[in-house]
């Protein structure tokens, strides 16, 4: 089998699909471990529209909807794999399979009947990529009893667990989630709500920017105490782990409802901004004190005003980037789906219980042949 795996995803914000072409020498461990190349495909605008519509609560119009969505999406990943290797004269022979995470609308692993819903059809991938594709990854765990998510906590303790000191990985995407790494003991995982989502999405509505560049207007507006104790009064932020959360729950209309009116949109920012900042630092707080070193990954890397928040409210921890570490934040996840793949192809399982709450490890998604 190649040492060439390519995994594929997009998150909650739904800024772009972020492919990465991750090359394994060690077949079952990470030592060796490459980022061959990556990129950041862009979302034709109606369909990223769409999908951020029905990613927050939106009602599909139908089940043909639905259907045309579910190819939509996958010919999108397939065309961010076929560009990836057409700019690292990779032929697709050389692949050994594509991990794609999907595009979720859905994510409800709570109630009678528990489920989260990727589109993204794995067979047009592999189709039309002429590469075995593994997708929907997150299904088994639900169906075991878990959330589903985060899946990526075993691919971060795999290249940034230490004997020396208690760590934790921050993925700051459009949802906050922690993988906790202490020295010794189980690792553990799971969301801390809002990082990027809301940002991208008031600044979008009141500048007309899909994102808040290096925080800019967050840091012209004031934190407005008030709404910040409204917003934090959220059930959810005091449920205890297992926990995993997206754009359905954490949207625009969500944010409308804490606000008495009158508002300046500036401080609406810096608020949000505070918001995604002291969940981060509570969860720490709570779950791993003494934390000595926090690495970030993510969008939100990019943001200085928030990075700047997270470590003032963390005065005790070291805040760096995965960058110090040789790894990319803008393509960790993708990097992880392509471990995904790996995994999954070697019939090993890819989830950890202690994240997900499944009733134990599972070989997740499902594989499309070429």
């Amino acid at each position: 089998m190649s040492h060439l795996f390519l995994g594929l995803i997009s998150g909650t914000s739904a800024d772009g699909i972020d492919a990465a072409l991750v090359e394994f020498p060690d077949r079952t461990g990470t030592a060796g471990l490459r980022l061959r190349a990556a990129r950041t495909h862009t979302w034709a605008p109606a369909l990223r529209e769409r999908l951020v519509a029905l990613g927050q609560g939106g009602e599909l119009t139908s089940l043909d909807e639905l259907g045309r969505l579910d190819v939509q999406v996958a010919s999108a990943f397939a065309d961010a794999a076929l560009a990836l290797l057409d700019e690292a004269g990779v032929a697709a022979a050389q692949v050994a399979a594509i991990g794609s995470h999907g595009q979720t609308l859905r994510h409800r692993p709570h109630g009678d009947a528990p489920f989260t819903m990727q589109v993204g059809d794995g067979n047009v991938i592999a189709e039309r990529t002429g590469i075995a594709t593994v997708a929907d990854f997150r299904r088994r765990d639900v169906a075991a009893g878990g959330h589903g998510a985060p899946l990526v906590p075993a691919f971060h303790a795999a290249l940034l667990h230490s004997a020396d000191e208690d760590r934790a990985v921050l993925n700051l995407g459009g949802i906050g989630n922690y993988t906790l790494l202490p020295r010794q003991g189980d690792v553990r995982g799971f969301d801390t709500g809002p990082a990027n989502a809301l940002l991208d999405a008031w600044c979008l509505r009141h500048t007309g920017q899909p994102f808040d560049a290096d925080g800019a207007f967050a840091a012209s507006g004031q934190v407005d105490g008030g709404l910040l104790d409204r917003l934090l009064d959220e059930a959810w932020f005091a449920l205890p782990p297992p926990k995993s959360t997206g754009r359905e729950q954490f949207h625009l209309d969500w944010v409308d409802r804490r606000l008495l009116g009158g508002e300046s949109p500036a401080d609406v920012q810096a608020t949000l901004l505070e918001l995604s900042a002291v969940t981060v630092a509570r969860a720490l707080d709570v779950h791993q004190p003494g934390t000595a070193r926090v690495i970030a990954c993510g969008g939100g890397v990019r943001n200085p005003q928030l990075l700047a928040r997270i470590a003032a409210h963390l005065p005790g921890a070291r805040i760096e980037s995965t960058d110090v570490h040789g790894l990319d934040p803008d393509f960790v996840e993708a990097m992880a789906f392509a471990w995904l793949a790996r995994e999954t192809l070697a019939g090993r399982p890819g989830n950890l219980a202690a994240v997900t709450g499944a009733r134990g490890p599972r070989v997740l998604g499902v594989v499309h042949p070429p």
